[in-house]
């Protein structure tokens, strides 16, 4: 179970490493746009917020990833860094997009879950 607890951490690291490039270097570019569903004006705009938005999910995975270098006594770095990522997500899906929900939210409740059971 604490494998499959890891490869599930290891995910939601590598989703808010996805989540950092797309925030901080395509926000305003195709990719971006279409995945934010954002017009170029819109992407100009806010860019420089989303930049921000990208280095806060970039310290999430490194959290995770810290967590998962520590191996077993990382546990509680997983879990603090998981209950982030939930917080986030649903905050996002009640703000935001419901879609963060399950993008953002039920992978790391997945990981919790997994983690607290192994």
């Amino acid at each position: 179970m604490a494998l499959i607890a890891n490869i599930v951490v290891s995910v939601v690291a590598q989703l808010h490493v996805y989540f950092l490039v797309l925030e901080m270097f395509l926000w305003d570019r195709p990719t971006g746009l279409r995945a934010f569903g954002q017009t170029l004006e819109a992407a100009k705009a806010s860019k420089v917020l989303a930049a921000n938005q990208g280095l806060y999910n970039g310290f999430l995975a490194a959290g995770l990833v810290w967590g998962l270098i520590l191996g077993p006594s990382g546990t509680n770095v997983k879990m603090f860094f998981l209950v982030c990522v939930l917080i986030a997500g649903l905050y996002g899906a009640a703000t935001a997009s419901r879609k963060i929900l399950f993008v953002q939210a039920l992978p790391a409740a997945v990981g919790l879950a997994l983690l607290l059971l192994s």
